[in-house]
């Protein structure tokens, strides 16, 4: 097997969104700081309530899926859809916007700490104006695996066996939460995706490159991934799925093909026809 190396490492950035949420951004961060599928990843983390209180109001989408984590919290979903979710500690929100949808996420909580992470997947051409779609994820309905130098949790994909809640798709997704012991390895076979490894706790090492906390690491070819840990142990996400290779114009909440297709989006939205059922 060929074990994949770091073929770019992007960093967080700060940024905010929504009504002013403080969080990190690495992919995404710049149109060209993408790896195909995925568009976005944001991770948020605080224990001032100034800095999530005022959370996602309600906003439009089309063109992709958003993937909600929450490690530490309680944020409501709401959507044109009726869709009403609790998305609590551990739990995931998996949103597919397709043709259209308008959403808020807003926190149910005034004080403590609100921590996870917002992922941005691309659709192909052929499915992004398909319905829209919601589906809600409790903490336990997420299994863990644990091996010899560590645990997973498995959102999406299938790990030594044990299959996460979300399978399959137009580009497979895998989503892992990892936590390696001080100086723990993990080694697992990933062929034909796209790899991304994002640490957030402690640091990891990767071939002969470490990344530190909050610093993404863009994989290169290959038939697998080795990911050890540091001295103080880690908590990283571990994200791969199958490249669209399709043109990516993006204008804030739409992310279509082509340039015309996001002004469509644009007429749509404002002529209310962008959550009107296909």
């Amino acid at each position: 097997m060929t074990l994949r190396k770091i073929q770019q490492i992007i960093p967080a950035l700060p940024a905010s969104d929504g009504a002013g949420v403080k969080l990190l951004r690495s992919l995404g961060s710049a149109n060209h700081l993408r790896l195909d599928p995925f568009l976005m990843l944001d991770a948020f983390s605080s224990e001032n309530p100034d800095d999530y209180v005022a959370g996602f109001p309600s906003h439009p989408h089309r063109g992709f899926e958003t993937v909600t984590y929450l490690l530490d919290g309680h944020l409501l979903h709401e959507d044109h859809l009726g869709n009403r979710g609790d998305l609590k500690s551990g739990g995931v929100q998996w949103m597919t916007a397709g043709r259209g949808i308008i959403h808020s996420e807003m926190p149910q909580q005034e004080n403590g700490r609100m921590r996870g992470f917002q992922l941005w997947i691309n659709l192909p051409a052929k499915e992004k104006m398909k319905p829209a779609g919601y589906r809600d994820i409790q903490s336990n309905e997420i299994p863990a695996v644990k091996f010899a130098g560590g645990s997973a949790k498995i959102v999406a994909g299938t790990l030594n066996g044990t299959a996460g809640p979300i399978q399959g798709g137009s580009t497979d997704p895998i989503y892992w939460d990892l936590t390696l012991k001080p100086g723990g390895k993990f080694v697992q076979e990933i062929r034909d995706k796209n790899v991304y490894v994002y640490p957030f706790e402690g640091s990891v090492e990767i071939g002969d490159r470490v990344l530190q906390t909050h610093q993404g690491g863009v994989l290169g070819s290959g038939d697998a991934v080795e990911v050890k840990a540091g001295a103080d142990g880690a908590r990283f996400l571990l994200l791969a799925a199958r490249p669209l290779k399709e043109p990516v114009v993006q204008y804030g909440p739409f992310v279509m093909n082509t340039r015309e297709e996001i002004e469509q989006a644009i007429r749509d939205y404002q002529s209310g026809e962008l959550t009107k059922a296909a």
